[in-house]
């Protein structure tokens, strides 16, 4: 019994590879519409791609046009080609601004283009524009299925770029550079004002501050010691009992003895 199962599995698979062959090879995309339909519904969507990449040009302005670009697109998502798979779906919204599919390809789309976001240290340029796009999905469809999950992945990638922002503006004090990384750190506090980076942006802006004023010259230094005062006041200000409390006490004192010797 098993030998024969297994024989009849083998003629149906073969007989499907043959029927696939024959309509790659045809010469008449209606075959090749309706392998590639099959091929879909059934999850193969390599194989499907490979239809509908031939056929896609044949098919356009045609009736059944929609669902194969649908499809079509699907596809490319399916098989983790986001880049393609964002730009057909984009096609096929501004193509198809009347269907049924209409939603789900404009999330799909937007989704793709999320999937493309790299990690927070590399170019953030893909994450912007996914951001772009699920913020238009968004506002297009605020009671939409798929609303909730865009609006989690909006969340992640805004952190993603938060994080990425900040490091930059850190790594100036990395490297010692100190006026460079009181102004990023600024831009930081200002443009993210809800981070949880906010403490360390402080701190790191005061030591910046710091640094930069009790290695200045003489003319520069009493202005310097002030803003990093001030720096100092801002930390101690947000977080009274902050992890770097230590380090803040420390530089505020030294700030202090410092200004002394201008007001003798």
């Amino acid at each position: 019994m098993k030998k024969i199962i297994y024989l009849v599995l083998t003629v149906a698979l073969l007989s499907s590879c043959n029927e696939y062959q024959k309509a790659l090879k045809s010469e008449d995309v209606a075959v090749k519409f309706e392998m590639g339909t099959k091929l879909y519904d059934a999850g193969k969507y390599s194989k499907a791609l490979k239809i509908f990449e031939q056929i896609a040009p044949a098919y356009r302005g045609k009736p059944q046009a929609e669902k194969l670009f649908f499809m079509f697109s699907q596809s490319y998502y399916k098989t983790n080609q986001f880049y393609l798979a964002g730009y057909q779906f984009d096609n096929f919204v501004s193509s198809y601004p009347k269907s049924e599919k209409l939603e789900e390809a404009a999330y799909l789309g937007a989704k793709s283009y999320s999937m493309l976001s790299p990690v927070y240290s590399l170019d953030q340029t893909d994450t912007n524009k996914a951001l772009d796009k699920l913020q238009n999905f968004i506002d297009a469809y605020p009671n939409s299925q798929y609303a909730k999950d865009a609006n989690l992945a909006v969340k992640a990638l805004s952190e993603k770029v938060e994080k990425k922002v900040y490091e930059n503006a850190k790594g100036y004090h990395t490297i010692s550079d100190y006026k460079s990384a009181i102004v990023a750190l600024e831009n930081f506090i200002v443009d993210y004002p809800g981070t949880k980076y906010k403490e360390d942006a402080l701190y790191y802006k005061l030591d910046s501050a710091y640094q930069l004023a009790i290695n200045s010259i003489p003319s520069k230094m009493q202005e310097r010691l002030n803003i990093a005062k001030v720096a100092q006041a801002n930390l101690v200000k947000f977080n009274p009992e902050s992890k770097y409390k230590k380090e803040a006490n420390y530089m505020l004192v030294r700030i202090e003895k410092e200004l002394q010797n201008f007001t003798k």
